[in-house]
């Protein structure tokens, strides 16, 4: 119950301000769309964070020097050689 006990207050607390805007005929200071887009877009940030620090070795594979690194042949090519 200690979990949700923060998720239950703040359900609560948008509920009441919720009422309050209503009884008082008061607009919400942003539209609704782009508030829940807002914080979609906190939450995907804060989720990606945590997914990346759980995934060292993933962003290191991506980030890796030698993947970055240009070849070079071992060997000279020959003259007659077109590859």
């Amino acid at each position: 119950m200690s979990q949700l006990q923060p998720y239950l207050i703040s359900l609560g607390m948008g509920l009441g301000i919720g009422v309050a805007y209503g009884l008082f005929s008061v607009r919400s200071p942003a539209p609704p769309i782009i508030a829940l887009l807002g914080l979609l877009g906190m939450l995907a940030g804060e989720a990606g964070v945590q997914w990346l620090r759980g995934h060292g070795s993933f962003l290191q594979a991506c980030l890796h020097d030698k993947s970055f690194a240009v070849r070079t042949p071992d060997k000279a090519p020959e003259a007659g050689d077109r590859t």
